[in-house]
C-alpha cells in the first residue's frame, strides 16, 4: 500500500471551508441586511443596538440636557452650572411640606406644577423610547437625575389623596422683580386643589408623569417606582372623581398657564397608567364612554403643554403595532387613526399637509414660543416613523396617497435641522449651539452677574443693559422665530427670546431619537 499524501483529505476540508465562508457571509449579509431595511423590508430588528452616532444631534443633546440644571430649584449638591447656586429651600414650610425641588417654569421664579408634571411625562416618554440611545452619547443618567429632581417635588407637592399643591409663588410678585433666584426674598405662597376646588387637568396631568417615570425607575430603583405609581393612582382617582378644571378653581392661573379643559388630560393619564400597571380597566376608560366623550376622534390637533389629544393617540396606536391582544381593539383603532392623520398633517406632501408654517417648513402655530409645536410634532412624527419601521409596517395613507416612515423622518429633521441653524436667520434657537444663538435670553438668572448682589428693585438695570448676558443659559430653547422668520434678540422680547423646561423635555426627546441611526424603540418592560 502506498504511502498517504500530506495533502490526503485536503480536498474536503477545502469543501467544508468553503461552505463556512459562505454561511457566515450570508449571515453577515443578513444582519446587515436587516439593520437598514426600510418601512417596505419589514421589521426592523428588536430590540436594535443603536447604530452610528450622528455627532450633530450629539452635541445639540447634550447641550439641551443641561438647561435642566439651570432651572434646578433647591440644594444644588452637584452644581454643574457654575453661575447657579441653592434656592427656594424654604418651599413649601408654611405648609409644613419640602418642596425646595423642582425646577422653575422659564426666566422667571416660578413653580408652574401643570407644565412642570407635563415636562416629566414627555422626558420620561423619551427615556423609555430612546434611553439605550441616550446612554451611547452618556446622556441617558443626567437625563434621569434631572426627571427625578421633578418627581421628588412632585411626590411631596401630593400629601394626600385628594390634595396637590400646584403652584408655588406668586406670578405678580414674581412678575416685579428682576433678581437671581438666590437672592430672591419675596414671599411664595402656596395653591393648590382639592376636593372642594377641583383640577382635574393638573392632577392627571401629574398621574401621567408619575406613571411613566414608574417606568424609567423600575429596573434600577423598585421602591421608588412602587412610591411614583402609588401616587399616579391616586391622583388619576382624585382627577376623575371630583371633575373640574383648575382654571375655575384658581382664577389667577388663568394668566399664565389656563386650561382649555381637562378631558385630554384624563385620557393621556389613563393611557399611561394602562403602560405602567397593564390592567384592563384604564384600557377600558380611554376605549369606552370616556373616548366618546374626550378624543375627538378624527379630528387631528397640536400636542403641548394644554393639550395631550395627539400626544395620547401616538401613545395608544404604539399598542396597535406591538400589542398583543391590543392589536384588534376597535377602540384602539380609532386612536391609530386619528394618529395617522396627525401624521398626515405633518408630511408636507401629503395631500392633507397643514398650512400652518413658514416659508422655510417650520410648523408654526403661534407667536408666543412658537418653537414648541415644531419640536412637539416633530418628536411625535420620529416616534410613529420608529414604531413602523420596529413593527414593519410600510406604509400610511393619506387621502389615498402613501407615504413611508422615511418622509416622518424627514420631517422630524427638517424641523430638528431649523432650530439648530438651518433657517433663514441662520442662527440656531438652542443657546450655545452652533456660532450664532440668542444672547439676550430673557432670563433673570442669565442676565445677572453671579456675583451681583440685588434685590427685587435694584435688578432691573440688568434687564435694560445693553451687553449680552453675563451667564449663558446653556440648552434653553427659546421660543422662536415670528412667522415672517425673523427673530429679535432682546432681552424684552420674552414672546420670542423665553426658554422653558418643557421646551427642553421635547427637543431632548427629539434630539434623543435621531442621536443614532437606529430605527427601534426600546421596550417599555
Amino acid at each position: 500500500m502506498g504511502k498517504k499524501s500530506r495533502c490526503g483529505g485536503c480536498f474536503g476540508w477545502f469543501i467544508v471551508f468553503i461552505v463556512v465562508i459562505v454561511v457566515i457571509c450570508a449571515v453577515v449579509y443578513t444582519v446587515k441586511k436587516n439593520k437598514h431595511k426600510s418601512a417596505d423590508e419589514g421589521p426592523a430588528p428588536i430590540p436594535g443596538p443603536p447604530g452610528a452616532i450622528d455627532q450633530k444631534y450629539a452635541a445639540a443633546l447634550k447641550l439641551a440636557m443641561q438647561f435642566f440644571d439651570v432651572q434646578k430649584s433647591g440644594e444644588l449638591v452637584e452644581d454643574t452650572i457654575s453661575w447657579r447656586g441653592d434656592s427656594g429651600l424654604k418651599d413649601g414650610i408654611q405648609a409644613d411640606l419640602d418642596l425646595s425641588k423642582g425646577m422653575y417654569d422659564a426666566g422667571d421664579h416660578m413653580k408652574f406644577g401643570f407644565p412642570m408634571a407635563f415636562t416629566a411625562t414627555v422626558l420620561s416618554w423619551a427615556i423609555l423610547e430612546y434611553g439605550d440611545q441616550m446612554a451611547v452619547v452618556n446622556q441617558l443618567e443626567p437625563a434621569k437625575d434631572s426627571l427625578r429632581w421633578i418627581t421628588d417635588y412632585l411626590i411631596n407637592a401630593h400629601p394626600s389623596a385628594n390634595v396637590l399643591y400646584v403652584q408655588v409663588g406668586d406670578p405678580k410678585t414674581d412678575h416685579g422683580c428682576w433678581d437671581r433666584p438666590e437672592n430672591m426674598t419675596e414671599k411664595r405662597p402656596l395653591l393648590m386643589v382639592n376636593k372642594t376646588k377641583p383640577g382635574s387637568e393638573v392632577a392627571a396631568e401629574t398621574a401621567a408623569a408619575m406613571a411613566a417615570a414608574a417606568m424609567v425607575f423600575k429596573a434600577s430603583n423598585q421602591r421608588y417606582s412602587n412610591t411614583l405609581l402609588t401616587h399616579a393612582v391616586e391622583l388619576f382617582g382624585f382627577a376623575d372623581k371630583y371633575r373640574g378644571s383648575y382654571s375655575d378653581s384658581i382664577k389667577d392661573v388663568q394668566n399664565y398657564y389656563n386650561s382649555s379643559g381637562f378631558g385630554d388630560e384624563l385620557l393621556w393619564a389613563a393611557s399611561w397608567l394602562y403602560h405602567a400597571t397593564g390592567e384592563k380597566s384604564y384600557l377600558q376608560y380611554v376605549t369606552g364612554q370616556n373616548g366618546d366623550d374626550f378624543a375627538d376622534y378624527g379630528t387631528p390637533s397640536w400636542f403641548n403643554w394644554d393639550n395631550k389629544l395627539a400626544g395620547t393617540q401616538v401613545l395608544l396606536a404604539r399598542l396597535t403595532f406591538f400589542g398583543g391582544e391590543e392589536k384588534s381593539d376597535s377602540g384602539l383603532q380609532r386612536y391609530k387613526d386619528t394618529a395617522e392623520a396627525v401624521m398626515c398633517g405633518l408630511i408636507p406632501d401629503s395631500p392633507t399637509a397643514t398650512t400652518s408654517k413658514t416659508d422655510g417648513g417650520l410648523i408654526w402655530i403661534s407667536e408666543w414660543n412658537c418653537l414648541q409645536h415644531a419640536v412637539a410634532s416633530a418628536f411625535l412624527a420620529k416616534l410613529y416613523s420608529d414604531y413602523m419601521l420596529t413593527s414593519g409596517t410600510q406604509k400610511i395613507s393619506c387621502s389615498g396617497d402613501s407615504f413611508r416612515a422615511s418622509d416622518l423622518q424627514k420631517f422630524a429633521k427638517s424641523q430638528a435641522d431649523y432650530v439648530l441653524g438651518k433657517n433663514p436667520m441662520e442662527m440656531s434657537y438652542l443657546v450655545g449651539y452652533g456660532k450664532k444663538y440668542p444672547e439676550y435670553v430673557h432670563h433673570r438668572g442669565a442676565s445677572i452677574p453671579a456675583k451681583a448682589n440685588v434685590t427685587c428693585k435694584t435688578g432691573w438695570k440688568y434687564l435694560e443693559k445693553k451687553d449680552p448676558n453675563p451667564n449663558v443659559a446653556v440648552g434653553a430653547l427659546v421660543g422662536g422665530p415670528f412667522l415672517n422668520e425673523t427673530y429679535i434678540d432682546d432681552r424684552n422680547n420674552s414672546m420670542q427670546g423665553e426658554p422653558t423646561t418643557y421646551n427642553s423635555a421635547l427637543i431632548v426627546g427629539l434630539l434623543s431619537g435621531l442621536v443614532t441611526t437606529s430605527s427601534a424603540v426600546q421596550s417599555f418592560a
